[in-house]
């Protein structure tokens, strides 16, 4: 294994463990300014909005101060549909690394999260494509998009899940 997926893989497992912990100062420190985080919305069996601009999503945030008004809201307990919060558990597997324009990565994975609420357990699964830009020693998050593979959604979804 080369050092970059090594160290690439650390920082995912490291994301998905401060999720998880529901660290979310740290988790939110991960995630650039300017990030994109976006869940787009079947079209059909195999297509998705690929614009959230123009087409439906499930979550979209232009910038991390769309994750920082969620986060406000948990712990204000202004998110009636969070409340309580969930117990999850991330999976992350299949990193595939691509170097991009201007020094990024772009950084394909497979996910699952297992999650227990009111004592129901359920999971999310899908793709994820991320965008990381080099900081100092690690990376930062300039773009998060989520392929949701579930067919449907029995409960509540939210970042914290994906």
């Amino acid at each position: 294994m080369s050092a970059l997926q090594h160290s690439v893989e650390q920082f995912l497992y490291r994301k998905a463990e401060l999720c998880d912990q529901q660290d979310w100062d740290a988790y939110i420190a991960l995630f650039d300014e300017q990030s994109e985080f976006h869940l787009p919305q079947w079209e059909s069996e195999h297509v998705y909005t690929t614009d959230p601009k123009r087409g439906m999503s499930l979550i979209y945030y232009s910038n991390r101060s769309g994750l920082e008004d969620r986060v406000f809201r948990l712990r204000t307990g202004k998110s009636a549909a969070s409340n309580p919060m969930p117990r999850t558990l991330h999976q992350i597997s299949n990193v595939r690394i691509k170097e991009i324009d201007n020094g990024l990565l772009e950084v394909k994975a497979a996910w699952v999260t297992l999650y227990t609420r009111q004592g129901l357990s359920e999971q999310f699964y899908g793709h994820v494509t991320y965008h990381l830009k080099a900081v100092a020693d690690s990376w930062k998050i300039t773009r998060k998009h989520i392929v949701l593979l579930n067919d449907t959604i029995n409960s509540v979804l939210d970042f914290y899940h994906l």
